[in-house]
C-alpha cells in the first residue's frame, strides 16, 4: 500500500550535512553542494556532472550609476538550510551582507534554491533576489558544467548543432541571448559517454548564454541572467535533467515534453482546426517575389557604381502574368510571399508604408493581384515590418523609439534599403499593424496572410523610455498580439525564423536551417548539424527550405550539402522560383508530396549511419523513414 506520506518530497528526498558539504539524495540521484566554493556535483547512475564553483564575476551589481563585479562568496552572511515544499526537497542558501572593495557594504539579499523534484528527480535551481540599495544587473548562476565532464555539447543554434569536445574548428556564436539565432530554444545539453544531461531555462526571457569553443576545444556554455529594466527584479529558474542513457534526440524529446506540459505546444492540426486556411499550406511550394526595391543613398545596399539599380520596379500586373504562367505549368496551389508592395517598396518607411506602391498600380492593381491569387488557388501573403522604424517615414518621431538604457540610448543603423532607422517600441507595434491591415481589407484587397519581419529572429527588446517602458516579457506579448492580429484580420501567420516563443502563434516561417561560418549566408557548417528544432516542433510549424538544383550549399545549407536532401529529410516546404526549369519543377513536386504526407507528423528520431555523418536517417510518427546520403546525393523513403 502507498502511504500518504509517500506523496511528499520530505519522505523520498533526504538532506544531510557533513562539514561544509551538503547532500541531497533520492533513489536514483545525489546532489552535493560545497558551502565553501559553491561548487555543485550531480551523481546520476555511474555519471557525474560537476558544476564549477563561485567566480569573481558571478554578479554585476549597480549602485548610484556605477557597476562592479563580485562573487557570490562575497556575502559575509551565508545560511544554508533544508528547503521542502512537499513537491521538491533540497537546500536554500540565504546570502546577505555583501562587501565589495569599491562599494563597501551592499544592501542586497539573494536566496539560492537547489532542490530535487519528487518523481522526476530532476534538479531545480532558483535564484531569488531582494534588491534594496543596490540592483543586480546580471548574474551567472547556476554555474556552467565543467567541460571536463562533457564529450559533446548540444546547442539549438538555429536548427541545431553538436560540438564534440575536440571539434577541430572554432564555433561562432551569432547571438548569446535566448530567442535569437544563437538559441532558437532556451536549452542546451551535454553528452558524456552513453549518458546525457540538459539545462532548461524555465524563465528564459531575460537570459543569455555564452558559447565558447576555440579550435580543438574545449566547449563552455555559461548562463547569464539579464536585468529587467535595470534590476534582476524577479526569481529566475533552471531545470537540470540527467539521463543515464541518452543523446541529443533524448534531450530534444525531453524539451518537447516540457513545452507540451507548459501549454506552449500547439500542433499544426490544432492550427488548421482554428484556421482552415493553414491547411492549404500542405503540399504547397513557397513563391517569394516582390514589387519595388528602392535603395536610399544612406543604405548599405545602395549601388554607387550603377545608380539605376537602386530603384527596380515590377508592377502588380506584371507579377500576375508571371503567376498565371507558373500555374499553367501545373502548379495548382502555392503560398505567395510578396515583398516591396508598400509606397516606396521593400524595407522603406515602416511602419507608415501605406498606401500600396503607386508606381506599380496602387490600390486597384494590388487588388487585381490578390484576386488573381484567389483565382489560381495561390495563398497571398504580404511581407510586413513593425520593428524597424525608418527615420524618413511620414510619421516618424524619435520619442516613439526604443530606449536601450535609462540614459536614452537609441539604436541606429543604415543597413536596409530605407536607410537610417531606429527601433519602434513594441508597445506601439500592434496599433500600427492593425491600422494598416484593416485598411487593406476594408478596400477589398483579399490578402490571406502576412509575414511580420524580424520579430521571430531577434531577441526581445526592452524599452527604458519613460513614456512607454516595456520589459522583454511585455515585448514578446506585444509581438504575440501582432501575430494574433494577422490571424484575426488576414489569415495565415508567418515571421522570419522558428524562435521558440513565437511558434504557438505562427503557421510557418521564412526558413529555419543551420548555422554556418561566419554567418548563415554561405559557408561550412558551424558545428555538426542536427535537426533539434524539428525533433521538438516538426508537427507544430511549417519550415520552408531553399532548393538549389544546380549546386551545393546556400543560405543555411552547409557547403557541400544538397539543399534538396535537407528539405526532403526534414519534410519541409520547398521554395519555387517564378520561372523554374523542368528539373526544378519535378524536384519541387516531389518535395511537396513528401511535405503534404509528413507535415503533421512528429519527427521521432534522427541518426547518423556511419562515422562520416554523411549518411543520415530520420523517422516520423507514422512509420515513414527517410535516409539520405549527402556524398552520393541519394535518398530512400520507406
Amino acid at each position: 500500500m502507498v502511504e500518504r506520506a509517500d506523496f511528499l518530497s520530505s519522505r523520498r528526498i533526504s538532506v544531510s550535512q557533513e562539514g561544509k558539504t551538503w547532500t541531497i539524495r533520492s533513489e536514483r540521484r545525489t546532489v552535493q553542494f560545497d558551502e565553501s566554493t559553491f561548487g555543485v556535483c550531480i551523481h546520476s547512475g555511474q555519471t557525474v556532472w560537476r558544476m564549477i564553483g563561485s567566480q569573481a564575476d558571478d554578479l554585476t551589481v549597480g549602485r548610484n550609476g556605477s557597476a562592479a563585479s563580485m562573487a557570490l562568496t562575497a556575502a559575509r552572511s551565508r545560511h544554508v538550510s533544508h528547503y521542502d515544499t512537499g513537491s521538491i526537497g533540497g537546500l536554500m542558501i540565504h546570502l546577505r551582507d555583501f562587501v565589495h572593495p569599491q562599494f563597501g557594504s551592499i544592501d542586497l539579499e539573494l536566496r539560492l534554491v537547489i532542490a530535487m523534484e519528487l518523481g522526476t528527480e530532476e534538479i531545480l535551481f532558483h535564484l531569488i533576489p531582494t534588491e534594496q540599495g543596490a540592483a543586480v544587473l546580471d548574474c551567472r548562476w547556476p554555474k556552467m558544467v565543467d567541460p571536463a565532464c562533457v564529450d559533446v555539447t548540444v546547442v539549438p543554434n538555429m536548427q541545431g548543432v553538436l560540438i564534440p569536445k575536440d571539434f577541430p574548428q572554432a564555433v561562432v556564436q551569432y547571438d548569446d541571448r535566448m530567442y535569437g539565432r544563437g538559441f532558437y530554444m532556451p536549452w542546451w545539453g551535454y553528452q558524456q559517454g552513453r549518458a546525457a544531461a540538459m539545462t532548461i531555462l524555465e524563465t528564459p526571457v531575460d537570459a543569455s548564454a555564452k558559447l565558447e569553443h576555440p579550435a580543438g576545444g574545449p566547449t563552455q556554455v555559461t548562463l547569464k541572467w539579464l536585468d529587467q529594466l535595470g534590476r534582476l527584479a524577479y526569481p529566475r529558474k533552471v531545470r537540470f535533467c540527467a539521463f543515464d542513457e541518452g543523446d541529443y534526440v533524448t534531450l530534444a524529446k525531453r524539451y518537447r515534453r516540457h513545452v507540451i506540459e507548459s501549454g506552449q505546444f500547439i500542433s499544426l492540426r490544432e492550427k488548421i482546426a482554428r484556421n482552415p486556411l493553414v491547411g492549404r499550406l500542405l503540399g504547397s511550394p513557397v513563391v517569394h517575389t516582390g514589387i519595388l526595391y528602392h535603395m536610399e543613398p544612406s543604405s548599405s545596399y545602395y549601388n554607387h557604381e550603377a545608380p539605376s539599380k537602386n530603384h527596380e520596379l515590377v508592377t502588380f500586373d506584371q507579377r500576375v502574368a508571371e503567376l498565371r504562367k507558373l500555374a499553367s505549368r501545373g502548379i495548382g496551389k502555392a503560398y505567395v510571399h510578396l515583398d516591396g508592395w508598400g509606397y516606396r517598396g521593400y524595407d522603406n518607411f515602416h511602419p507608415d508604408h501605406m498606401p500600396p506602391c503607386e508606381e506599380a498600380g496602387g490600390w486597384e492593381a494590388m487588388k487585381r493581384f490578390a484576386d488573381a491569387c484567389d483565382e489560381l488557388n495561390f495563398l497571398f501573403a504580404i511581407h510586413d515590418q513593425y520593428r524597424d522604424y525608418f527615420h524618413d517615414g511620414p510619421a516618424h518621431d524619435a520619442r516613439h523609439e526604443v530606449w536601450e538604457d535609462a540614459n536614452g540610448k537609441r539604436h541606429y543603423e543604415t543597413t536596409w534599403p530605407g536607410g537610417a532607422e531606429g527601433l519602434l517600441c513594441s508597445s506601439l507595434s500592434p496599433l500600427a499593424q492593425a491600422r494598416n491591415h484593416r485598411a487593406l481589407i476594408d478596400l477589398g484587397i483579399r490578402i490571406r496572410g502576412a509575414y511580420l519581419d524580424v520579430i521571430a529572429v531577434v531577441p526581445p527588446d526592452q524599452c527604458f523610455n519613460p513614456e512607454h517602458p516595456v520589459t522583454r516579457r511585455e515585448c514578446l506579448a506585444n509581438w504575440a498580439k501582432c501575430l494574433g492580429q494577422v490571424r484575426a484580420i488576414l489569415g495565415v501567420v508567418s515571421s522570419e525564423e522558428p524562435c521558440d516563443w513565437a511558434i504557438p502563434h505562427l503557421d510557418l516561417v521564412h526558413h529555419g536551417p543551420y548555422p554556418l561560418v561566419p554567418n548563415p549566408g554561405r559557408g561550412p557548417a558551424n558545428g555538426i548539424p542536427v535537426p533539434l528544432l524539428n525533433l521538438v516542433y516538426h508537427d507544430a510549424i511549417m519550415l520552408p527550405w531553399s532548393v538549389n538544383i544546380d549546386g551545393k550549399g546556400g543560405w543555411g545549407i552547409p557547403d557541400g550539402d544538397s539543399s534538396v536532401l535537407h528539405a526532403l529529410m526534414n519534410a519541409g516546404m520547398p521554395y519555387l522560383s517564378l520561372e523554374p526549369s523542368e528539373r526544378e519543377l519535378a524536384t519541387v513536386r516531389t518535395l511537396c508530396q513528401i511535405q503534404e504526407k509528413l507535415a503533421l507528423q512528429e519527427m521521432v528520431s534522427h541518426q547518423f549511419l556511419d562515422d562520416s555523418r554523411r549518411r543520415q536517417r530520420v523517422a516520423y510518427a507514422d512509420g515513414t523513414t527517410i535516409t539520405v546520403d549527402f556524398d552520393k546525393d541519394e535518398y530512400t523513403i520507406s
